[in-house]
């Protein structure tokens, strides 16, 4: 497994030219609106599929299709444009599979737009909340039949947020030590903590 830095792979053709609009301007509304637009959609026909067509085959076709392309553009095109991180896995001649996981570096402080940064991160955080409480109350209920659709929804929804937070963060390792870094000092913030006096 590796992680990359990279400053000369231009992202669907980012360029310098971008460096100019301000931070907060949305500077791909249209990436913004499908990255939200597919996931939004596989969940809302979930939940009123019921009333849009009773047939269980054609919702869940739907949903399916929904789930493959959300995942596809998460992973493809939102990723990239939106916070300049990507992932995908390589096999080398060995035959040896390789994940990787990139971060473009930019030393500009307007090459991201922080309005998209909220809205791909929000939508990738929120989502897959959604795919657990459907598995939880399709196993609860007994409706065993929605079960594969809940569990597919939340393993694609699941990947492509773990492949951005290790984009975003860096290796498993990385992940490991800023976690026990963080419980650290919050231990030590405890334990130097002058007691209050009455």
């Amino acid at each position: 497994m590796q992680r990359q830095d990279t400053q000369d792979a231009p992202l669907f053709g980012e360029e310098d030219e971008n460096n100019q609009r301000k931070r907060s301007k949305m500077r791909h509304p249209l990436v913004s609106f499908f990255h939200l637009f597919f996931r939004t959609s596989a969940i809302l026909v979930y939940l009123f599929c019921d009333i849009l067509s009773g047939r269980f085959v054609v919702c869940m076709v739907t949903i399916i299709l929904l789930l493959s392309c959300d995942f596809w553009t998460v992973k493809n095109v939102s990723g990239r444009l939106l916070v300049g991180l990507r992932w995908w896995n390589q096999v080398d001649e060995n035959g040896k599979s390789h994940w990787v996981f990139e971060s473009k570096k930019t030393h500009s402080k307007n090459t991201k737009s922080s309005a998209e940064s909220r809205v791909f991160w929000l939508g990738l955080l929120v989502c897959p909340i959604f795919w657990i409480l459907f598995v939880f109350s399709t196993v609860f209920s007994f409706n065993i039949k929605w079960l594969v659709v809940v569990i597919l929804g939340l393993v694609l929804q699941w990947a492509n947020l773990y492949g951005y937070v290790r984009c975003k963060v860096g290796r498993k390792s990385n992940l490991r030590n800023m976690a026990k870094n963080y419980l650290g000092v919050q231990i030590l913030k405890r334990a130097t903590k002058q007691p209050e006096s009455f």
